[in-house]
């Protein structure tokens, strides 16, 4: 076993590293007199196909919380956190259906643009404020520290050089490009990602079956820890508060979805810059097709390095690297990158271009959509309405940039957070119910208003907060502890939702008492008909879901 980066993974590398930033700078390119308009920048000219649109939205979600923090809670808890990928391919389905024609329909840029559309352009500006914080200091800032800590890992250097070397490789390509340059290498970016991800996972899969091979290691840590294996946690079980049993199937774990899929930025900025709405749906069924692979490389690979660790055996074969950055119950997060140290050389520089090309088309994607916020929803509406095209484009890529440094910054302080994965789901958690809420209400019932969602979503906050602190926090050994027992994080987002959308129900009634509101979306007759490809692939991903949830139930 070889745990050095040598030569051979350098060029490996370093030829992944030219191939993505020469493509990135060619499909970029400008004829010469021609400046880029916002559309070219911000939504590549409306010019993605369906393979670019699925492609992209894999590469945009796949990222290092996923290779890091998913292994580590697979590590930790076992396949059930794949529900977290089966589920999205199903959110995908719904959102190809019933969200994307009318987004495409308003001709939007952003989902606070939306919003102003549908309410009012406060709700709009609190909103894109909040999504710009939330993307620097939360998205950007956990991805580039992942990513640190797995190259600190693998490659021995320091965390601050691997987040700035991670930071100037995405804003290489990405900052003059904009989402045309994003979307054209996520595509290079999702097969090096998925191949070496493979790559790990057969030598973690070989290493588990004494080196008999994928199908052996699998049948291998399935006969060693056949509990890992279910999907349907019990209560008794560690892992129950962060995945809360059937709640994963019918509760929280829809909300969680809904909002990142349906209402995330980053996310749904690729179906808009779709040829046209056929295109943008087929996008979405290839890429809720890719999500039902993806924890084959993702989970697997942490199950069957809880197997390897807890077999004397298998830890002896490995000698005296076996021991180095060995994971624990108690640092998950390292099971990943303690398998890749024992890739051959070659397929180790492979393994950390597909690690690589996960974080930085995600860095990417972050920070196209951060800079479209931030210019079409805030600079170009609250400070100078009158830019012009290249005078907008210029600063999206400035606010791109300083977004970059921020997170840069930030990232080195998140030290510490383990599981990194149900960590910023837990957080995020807090105010994506009480926004899916404003969303699917103002998508849906004619009779909401913009005082009840800018109510619905401020109380969202405190419900929340109440449900994650109250019963061991405020109401600690209080006579009404018991009444508030402590609920598993998925739960309490599907009562805070529930609440959230109570409170905007009454308050919408109250004001719209007789009609509906002025600002309502009128759906024309048709507006949720979709094509026989997209109802027949629909179909079938839903019959292999509902087998997959039946076999490892």
């Amino acid at each position: 076993m070889n745990t050095n980066f040598e030569t051979l993974d350098y060029i490996v590398f370093a030829l992944y590293a030219i191939v993505i930033l020469s493509v990135g700078l060619w499909v970029s390119r400008s004829k010469k007199g021609e400046t880029k308009s916002t559309e070219d920048y911000f939504l590549a000219s409306k010019s993605l196909p369906w393979w670019a649109i699925g492609a992209s939205l894999i590469a945009a979600n796949i990222s290092a919380e996923q290779f890091i923090g998913m292994s580590g809670s697979g590590f930790a808890g076992g396949l059930a956190i794949a529900t977290y990928e089966w589920m999205a391919a199903l959110t995908l389905i719904v959102v190809g259906k019933f969200f994307l024609p009318i987004f495409i329909k308003k001709k939007i840029y952003t989902i606070p643009e939306f919003v102003e559309q549908r309410y009012s352009s406060q709700l709009k500006t609190i909103l894109a404020v909040f999504w710009i914080a939330l993307y620097v200091f939360v998205n950007l800032a956990s991805v580039l520290y992942l990513g640190g800590l797995a190259l600190q890992t693998i490659l021995g250097v320091s965390m601050v050089s691997a987040v700035i070397g991670l930071a100037t490789f995405a804003v290489a390509y990405s900052l003059y490009g904009g989402l045309s340059a994003v979307a054209w290498t996520d595509i290079i970016q999702v097969v090096v990602l998925i191949l070496g991800g493979l790559v790990t996972t057969y030598l973690a899969l070989d290493t588990a079956s004494g080196g008999q091979g994928f199908i052996k290691g699998l049948n291998s840590i399935y006969a060693a820890v056949p509990e890992r294996f279910d999907m349907i946690l019990e209560k008794n079980n560690p892992e129950y508060m962060n995945l809360p049993g059937i709640g994963v199937l019918i509760g929280g774990m829809w909300i969680a979805n809904l909002y990142y899929w349906g209402f995330n930025q980053y996310i749904i900025q690729r179906t808009l810059a779709a040829k046209s709405l056929e295109e943008s749906q087929k996008g979405i069924l290839f890429a809720a097709a890719l999500k039902m692979i993806i924890p084959l490389i993702v989970v697997i690979p942490g199950i069957a390095a809880y197997v390897i660790i807890n077999d004397p055996l298998l830890m002896e074969k490995l000698g005296e690297s076996g021991m180095t950055n060995i994971p624990s119950l108690s640092q998950a997060d390292k099971a990943y990158p303690w398998l890749m140290q024992f890739l051959p050389t070659g397929l180790k520089g492979v393994a950390v271009a597909a690690l690589a090309a996960a974080i930085v088309s995600s860095l990417a994607s972050m920070l196209n959509s951060t800079a479209t916020i931030f210019t079409m929803d805030i600079y170009r509406q609250l400070i100078n309405k009158n830019a012009s095209e290249s005078k907008t484009v210029n600063v999206g890529r400035l606010s791109a940039l300083l977004a970059l440094i921020i997170a840069t910054i930030m990232a080195p302080l998140l030290g510490g957070i383990d599981q990194a994965f149900q960590f910023i789901q837990e957080y995020t958690g807090i105010v994506s119910p009480g926004i899916l809420s404003v969303f699917v209400l103002g998508l849906f019932w004619k009779k909401t208003s913009n005082k009840g969602a800018v109510f619905g979503a401020l109380a969202s906050i405190p419900i929340a907060l109440f449900f994650k602190v109250g019963p061991k926090g405020w109401l600690a050994n209080s006579p009404l502890e018991g009444f508030f027992p402590t609920l598993p994080f998925l739960d309490q987002m599907g009562l805070t939702a529930i609440l959230s959308i109570i409170v905007i129900v009454i308050v919408s009634i109250k004001e719209n008492k007789i009609g509906d509101d002025k600002k309502a979306i009128k759906l024309d007759k048709g507006v949720f008909d979709t094509s026989s490809i997209y109802n027949v692939g629909s179909f079938v991903l839903m019959i292999v879901l509902a087998f997959l949830y039946a076999f490892f139930w």
